[in-house]
């Protein structure tokens, strides 16, 4: 599946899938893009759906259909005929299970990070793509965020020299959500922070697997894992238990430690850290360090930065750079993505960039293998961290083909038939 082109779709039609966290923003940039037709909407929750459609309707849309009222709704709208993606943005549990039936049924499938939790829900993914010749996409929306999309191309200009070292994270304090009973649905995120080890690697790992061409010329070999103790959400749930009667339950669970750090190498012996803490008062970073034989970028805290030859480049060096490297993606779309949004214009990046693969019959920047590595790094961190920082062995889920497949290259003529509606 990595070059795969599946046959264009001049007309996408889209089901989504979780209306809750994520489903709303995806409606609202989805609109703006020509060729999209949201044809189907579906969380269990019917208000949610109602709320969706009232997205539709701003934007003097016809309404679509209406999947919710059950915990299988989804599985009616994937059989659904009239639909070419199913778009996923339900809790971590149901990312494979619905990837995985839409596929099934024929549709290509757009999942919400992490897209597995275990090393089988990989294979499943990269076998069912592979069976079923649709497209499995992890939607990883920050390997569309512009200083990670200007490193990538200066990376393939060779700015950096030989790529030795990347850092990604995700470090963000989400106490505010993971507690509140009107965040996450059943406290879902909450339950997910019982497993020890690096939850989230996506967000940062994806972008430095990018630079380095990880699944395209080189592969992860092993990785080794460690945690910290817990040292503030047992204690923040059982103060919230004292007080009120629903956070009993949750009072008695152990939780992930504040910080994990897991450490990667591959087979040409580079060396990436990926870095998970969702608890600590910290601001917010995915670092996104790059490091080469001739300089590196580094984006948090910011301003964001490129060194060349052990010097920091000046205010007026980083605009010539920004010139001369910004990639034809964000020349393209780079304007009305800050304008119409989502995290700063990443996310319609993303969205903008699938379709335009999907109408145009084009390989997608990230396939199922991807979303089986990029994923498995939360499992095998598990690991890891439970057995004493244990080195332990990543599974190549291209079986070999990462020897010759290609890389993304950000400078790829783009289908030029996707515009967008403001």
């Amino acid at each position: 599946m990595c070059g795969y082109a599946a046959p264009a779709i001049p007309i996408v039609r889209i089901g989504l899938v979780g209306l809750g966290m994520r489903g709303p923003g995806a409606v609202e940039r989805l609109v703006h893009i020509e060729g999209v037709r949201i044809v189907a909407l579906c969380d269990k929750y019917s208000d949610r759906v109602d709320m969706a459609q009232k997205i539709l309707e701003t934007h003097k849309l016809p309404a679509a259909k209406n999947y919710s009222g059950s915990d299988d709704a989804w599985k009616n709208m994937c059989e659904d005929q009239e639909i070419d993606l199913i778009y996923i943005c339900t809790p971590w549990s149901l990312h494979t299970p619905m990837a995985l039936y839409a596929m099934e049924c024929g549709k290509h499938a757009a999942v919400e990070v992490p897209a597995a939790t275990t090393i089988d829900e990989c294979w499943q993914l990269v076998e069912t793509s592979e069976r079923t010749r649709k497209h499995c996409m992890q939607l990883e929306n920050c390997c569309y965020d512009f200083f990670e999309l200007l490193t990538l191309n200066m990376a393939r200009q060779g700015f950096f020299g030989d790529i030795v070292h990347g850092e990604g994270a995700y470090i963000h304090d989400l106490r505010f959500l993971n507690f509140d009973k009107n965040g996450y649905a059943d406290m879902w995120r909450l339950k997910e922070n019982t497993r020890n080890g690096n939850l989230y690697p996506t967000h940062g790992l994806g972008p430095v697997c990018q630079v380095m061409n990880i699944n395209r010329g080189d592969r992860m070999d092993y990785l080794v894992s460690v945690s910290s103790n817990d040292f503030q959400m047992s204690k923040e749930v059982k103060e919230l238990a004292e007080n009120d009667d629903f956070f009993k339950p949750f009072a008695a669970l152990s939780y992930r430690g504040n910080m994990n750090t897991t450490t990667v190498r591959t087979l040409l012996g580079r060396t990436i850290m990926i870095q998970h803490d969702v608890t600590s008062p910290r601001p917010y970073s995915r670092i996104h360090l790059i490091s080469g034989t001739n300089g590196i970028a580094r984006k948090y805290p910011s301003p964001q930065r490129i060194a060349y030859a052990h010097e920091w480049l000046t205010d007026s060096e980083m605009s010539e750079i920004e010139e001369k490297y910004t990639p034809l993606i964000v020349k393209r779309v780079g304007d009305l993505a800050r304008q119409i949004g989502g995290h700063g214009g990443m996310d319609f990046i993303m969205d903008w960039r699938l379709i335009d693969c999907l109408r145009n019959g084009l390989p997608l920047d990230q396939d199922v293998y991807d979303a089986a590595l990029w994923s498995s790094v939360s499992p095998l961190s598990e690991w890891s961290v439970a057995n004493r920082s244990a080195s332990i062995d990543i599974p190549d889920f291209t079986c070999g083909q990462w020897k010759i497949n290609k890389p993304v290259d950000p400078n790829l003529p783009y289908g030029g038939t996707t515009e967008v509606v403001i």
